[in-house]
């Protein structure tokens, strides 16, 4: 101490002096800007911070403890020690102004808290949670720290702050939940700074890792050979195809990079940002990751974005990176262990550390220094109790929406009861990056009677699809229309298990309708029905089921294979011509057949419909049955199965008819939920209830 007082000139060698060559890695950068030019604030927020009442805070945001002032000396002499034997790098930030004016210690403004809600346990829900709630302000000078650093509840009051406000407010909830968090001081890139997501991919529209597909496992199945080809002529044509579609993909990336290039920052590297980091080990963290507290998002370590770390700080402690930042944080260990790496203020047994090239000799005042070092203990933090209402948490957005753009792509976020129709997220998809042209929107809801959570929209075919939860009266799962009226095209699926026929998916246009079914015990997995024209003489309601029905002209059904019955005695495809009176029948293949067995039962020519009487001769009955046995040819087996099929074939017209009412009963019942929206209250919405009962009394 005594040293640095007399600033005695030591000749210092590259071993003695400690950099972290973050100040290298910035120099080395061309810089086109003047100085005055970097200095020059960013656009400053509308709101007046000067103007805030503090006049109602604790006397610990006013005043510093005699712990804390003996803190603050202590930073003050890492400080000194720091400065003398780093001189190119910047200042630390250790111990700014609070609201009041007041110098306290970065660690000690981390307040840990544990919020009553089940999504602030998790790293995700408090990230999502502080990023709808607070609004970004950008630092008044982008190459530095601010000189102040006010209070999580003075933050969460006024639903603003900085990105070092974001990180301390984001790391007391981490901690508190029981995550290794640290608040992080270092530098990024103008988009991470200012919040520019305009050049992301929407993380709606990412799409999960594709699965590898699995190679034939039939191997050694017998491989005709191809025709002769000249290896030479084949590796000319390949050679020029590659050639084409190389040329043609890099005339097409300097289109879009000459359109889309974003612009040189000349402050690149010099860009002070906060952030948090996760250490793996608690709470079953398998990877070190940071967390950007203006957006809420995980980003890896080695993400190049995160341009270099100058100190982390949490709760107990204050660590100073040693690590060469010139290639980002990529290869930077976060083993806070080690003093190679991390210079530690406050060692583990609580006492003040020391620097490497401090000298070993020392007085007796310096000896009385370290054993006050060594009895030192970190101050409870002076910040009061962090409380987020239920009010609060289930409004975060102080504005009424949030809105952020992506790349081609605009979402949109409103609170829980904010809109009547139960609408909580908006995402459009646009054409162009100038957001002029839409081609997709998606809708998410909550708190819908009708169990709507999720609705497309195609702005070029105009095709919505409504998705549903489980438990709607109508077992729906999700619904794909233009227009709400019937025999316009139509696609519903539903809930199949909670149905008795199975069916999962019905398709429905004027000319026809396909079902599909799933576990049904009789095999049956599609069924295709053909419409004719309607009698056009007759007036059409949708108010009554037996209206002028469609004419049916013909019912296929396809079966999967019944391994229990023979293949010549288990239907696979059976179609019903109903207006030419045919029946057709096709079986499954054994293995080791090649042709299908077939029945046909037609009508005999000139001889009148009747719908009771079953009519049977050699003329009218076409039957192809190679592998069957000899008691499936005679007469007597095709009448019985005659007769079957005429039964069976009106309890299918009767089917028909019960989908088509079924149809007419979903689009009614889906056009009056849209024109009577009702919202439920959720039990663990204690704002609304709270609000119900308020206009109640």
């Amino acid at each position: 101490m005594e040293a640095l007082e007399e600033k005695e000139e030591v000749e210092q060698t590259p071993e003695d002096v400690i950099s972290l060559n973050i100040s290298d890695f910035i120099n080395d950068l061309e810089i086109d800007v003047d100085v005055e030019e970097a200095s020059v604030q960013s656009n400053a927020s509308d709101f007046d911070w000067s103007s805030i009442d503090t006049s109602h805070l604790p006397s610990s945001y006013k005043t510093n403890s005699q712990q804390e002032k003996e803190l603050l000396q202590l930073a003050d002499h890492f400080f000194q020690q720091y400065t003398h034997l780093c001189p190119d790098r910047k200042p630390l930030f250790i111990h700014p102004l609070n609201e009041c004016g007041v110098q306290k210690f970065v660690s000690t403004t981390v307040r840990p808290t544990v919020l009553p809600y089940p999504d602030m346990y998790y790293w995700s829900g408090c990230a999502s949670f502080i990023c709808d709630y607070l609004i970004m302000e950008p630092l008044k000078c982008p190459i530095t720290p601010p000189s102040s650093l006010y209070s999580p509840t003075t933050i969460l009051k006024y639903q603003r702050g900085n990105c070092f406000d974001f990180s301390v407010l984001l790391c007391s909830l981490l901690i508190g939940a029981g995550y290794d968090a640290y608040c992080v001081h270092g530098y990024a890139t103008l988009e991470i700074c200012s919040l520019d997501q305009t050049q992301e991919l929407c993380p709606r529209l990412r799409k999960p890792p594709e699965v590898p597909e699995e190679e034939d496992p039939n191997k050694y199945r017998i491989k005709y050979p191809l025709e002769p080809q000249s290896q030479f002529e084949l590796q000319r044509k390949a050679k020029e195809e590659e050639t084409e579609s190389t040329q043609e993909e890099e005339r097409e990336e300097e289109v879009v990079m000459e359109v889309e290039k974003p612009r040189r920052d000349p402050l690149h590297g010099l860009r002070v940002h906060a952030w948090v980091l996760v250490l793996s080990g608690k709470r079953k963290v398998p990877e070190t990751f940071f967390i950007n507290p203006f957006t809420g998002n995980h980003h890896s370590t080695t993400d190049e974005s995160f341009l270099g770390i100058e100190s982390i700080w949490n709760h107990r402690n204050y660590w100073v990176n040693m690590q060469d930042c010139r290639k980002g944080c990529k290869d930077l260990s976060f083993d806070l262990s080690d003093s190679f790496c991390w210079e530690m203020m406050f060692s583990e047994s609580n006492k003040a550390s020391q620097l490497p090239t401090e000298s070993p000799q020392k007085d007796t005042d310096d000896m009385e220094n370290e054993e006050i070092s060594m009895s030192f203990e970190m101050p409870l933090s002076w910040v009061a109790q962090i409380k987020v209402s239920c009010r609060e948490y289930e409004n975060p957005f102080s504005r009424g929406r949030k809105v952020i753009l992506y790349d081609k792509a605009k979402l949109e976020k409103w609170a829980a009861y904010a809109n009547d129709d139960g609408l909580v997220e908006r995402l459009t998809v646009y054409a162009d990056s100038d957001r002029t042209e839409e081609l997709e929107v998606k809708e998410w809801f909550k708190h819908r009677e009708d169990l709507l959570y999720m609705r497309e929209m195609n702005r070029q075919t105009q095709l919505i699809t409504d998705h549903f939860r489980p438990g709607h009266p109508l077992l729906l799962k999700a619904h794909s229309y233009t227009s709400l009226e019937p025999e316009t095209g139509h696609t519903v699926e539903f809930y199949h298990t909670a149905r008795v026929d199975g069916l999962c998916k019905r398709f429905e246009t004027a000319a026809e309708m396909t079902e599909y079914f799933m576990g049904r015990e009789d095999f049956l997995h599609m069924r295709h029905i053909e419409f004719g024209e309607r009698d056009q003489r007759m007036e059409n309601t949708r108010l009554t089921a037996d209206a002028n029905h469609r004419p049916i002209v013909q019912i296929k059904e396809y079966f999967h294979r019944n391994p229990e019955k023979p293949a010549d005695e288990d239907i696979e495809e059976r179609i019903f011509m109903v207006i030419d009176d045919v029946i057709q029948l096709t079986y499954h293949l054994e293995l080791h057949d090649t042709i299908a067995s077939k029945v046909v039962f037609c009508r005999v020519i000139g001889r009148e419909k009747r719908e009771d009487e079953i009519f049977l001769s050699r003329e009218n009955t076409v039957k192809y049955q190679p592998w069957s046995s000899e008691k499936h040819k005679n007469m007597r087996h095709l009448y019985d199965l005659l007769w079957e099929l005429r039964a069976e074939q009106r309890d299918l017209k009767q089917q028909v008819r019960d989908s088509e009412a079924e149809m007419l009963n979903i689009l009614m019942v889906r056009e009056d939920e849209e024109a009577n929206i009702k919202l439920s209250v959720s039990v663990y919405s204690t704002a609304k209830r709270e609000q119900q009962h308020e206009a109640m009394v």
